[in-house]
């Protein structure tokens, strides 16, 4: 008894301790509010923002009230974060395996790019990429057309929109395509557990992810027509683009950053990964046959990846994160336009910093859910 009472005291008085300290910051935030006439709450967020928005995935303008504007800017923080970890992922993975490639030219030029990228601080590679590179593009009137169907301008990558028509049968396609696939994917393992046989589970999924979209357009109705970007003209000097879809400089300048930074420490944490498996895992396997390609995707890699997913998470929830700096090149995301204009104009700070802190938090620990949840899934286990 007196073991356990020594083992849970100190949590006791640990939490007794936190709880203290909040609940003086917080009175104390509160006299201080109190002695300044400020209100505290979050009624502010159904009144009228009164502010547009440059960029917004969703209809907004400055009638709709400020929850509104924080959605808006909550999927445009998503969407350059999702961007970011898809790109960063991919060129990370192709440049941790070219550090290790025999081959003196590929393995020099990889590590001259991790060593290039890594050391300079990615606030000035967002600079770089807005200021500089991107500001020598041509204006809208004078950009040439790129492959027929886009423009690269000062203003921004106007690409063709996509005019989708029974949409919804498409995604029961896409849905039913996938299921198929986990159902294939699931069998095989089974079969090469039990009796040593692989399928082309590769060349199968493909055909399911182009056979059931295909039918959809046969048989289901679905029509797929593109509206392409046309310039307009708005005055005697301005220019600009109707229709299609615009992305923004800041948008282009921001993912460029964060997924070249990012994948330099992902292709170390792969470099590591493949580096930590024996050397004779790689003779074992060439040994009965496999070529270097098959070694690298059916040995080193599915060993690696327990090595490798714990790190890349934490450059995962550092890209996430470090997408606040997109308020330096005036990105709207979730630090500009809340923390920033619906700030200044409701005086609210408490709240709004509040609410923004906790939506990142919220961000970071989905994605380390997520990621801790695929780790557990590949981790080897012992029969």
């Amino acid at each position: 008894m007196n073991n356990k009472i020594k083992k849970i005291l100190p949590q006791i008085l640990t939490l007794l301790f936190v709880i203290l300290i909040f609940g003086f910051f917080t009175f104390n935030a509160q006299v201080n509010m109190d002695n300044r006439g400020i209100d505290f709450g979050f009624g502010f967020l159904k009144q009228e923002a009164s502010f547009d928005i440059q960029f917004s995935l969703v209809e907004y303008d400055g009638l709709d009230p400020y929850w509104w504007a924080y959605v808006a800017a909550l999927l445009n923080t998503l969407l350059v974060a999702s961007l970011g970890i898809i790109l960063c992922t991919i060129l990370g993975v192709i440049v941790g395996v070219a550090r290790l490639s025999p081959n003196y030219l590929i393995r020099n030029a990889a590590a001259w790019y991790v060593e290039f990228f890594r050391n300079i601080p990615l606030l000035l590679q967002i600079f770089f990429w807005y200021y500089a590179a991107l500001r020598a593009l041509p204006l809208p009137q004078d950009a040439d057309l790129l492959l027929g169907i886009s423009y690269l301008t000062i203003k921004g990558f106007y690409i063709p929109a996509m005019i989708w028509n029974n949409l919804n049968i498409f995604l029961y396609s896409l849905i039913a395509a996938i299921i198929g696939i986990i159902i294939v994917r699931t069998y095989a393992k089974k079969l090469q557990e039990n009796e040593g046989k692989q399928l082309p589970v590769f060349y199968i999924s493909l055909g399911l992810l182009i056979i059931f979209p295909l039918f959809s357009f046969i048989i289901g109705g679905v029509t797929l027509s593109f509206e392409l970007p046309v310039l307009k003209q708005l005055s005697v000097t301005s220019f600009t683009y109707e229709g299609g879809i615009g992305l923004p400089p800041e948008l282009i300048a921001l993912t460029l950053a964060l997924s070249l930074y990012t994948a330099t420490f992902v292709a170390e944490c792969v470099r590591a990964g493949i580096q930590g498996i024996g050397k004779g895992q790689k003779e074992a396997a060439a040994s009965i046959g496999l070529n270097a390609n098959q070694i690298l995707k059916l040995v080193v890699m599915p060993q690696a990846l327990r090595i490798i997913i714990p790190p890349t998470t934490n450059q995962y929830l550092n890209l996430t994160k470090n997408s606040s700096l997109a308020a330096a090149i005036a990105y709207p995301d979730l630090v500009l336009v809340f923390a920033g204009t619906a700030l200044m104009q409701t005086g609210k700070a408490i709240e709004i910093v509040s609410i923004t802190m906790l939506t990142y938090l919220s961000l970071s620990l989905a994605i380390a859910a997520l990621m801790n949840w695929y780790n557990k899934k590949i981790e080897i286990k012992e029969k």
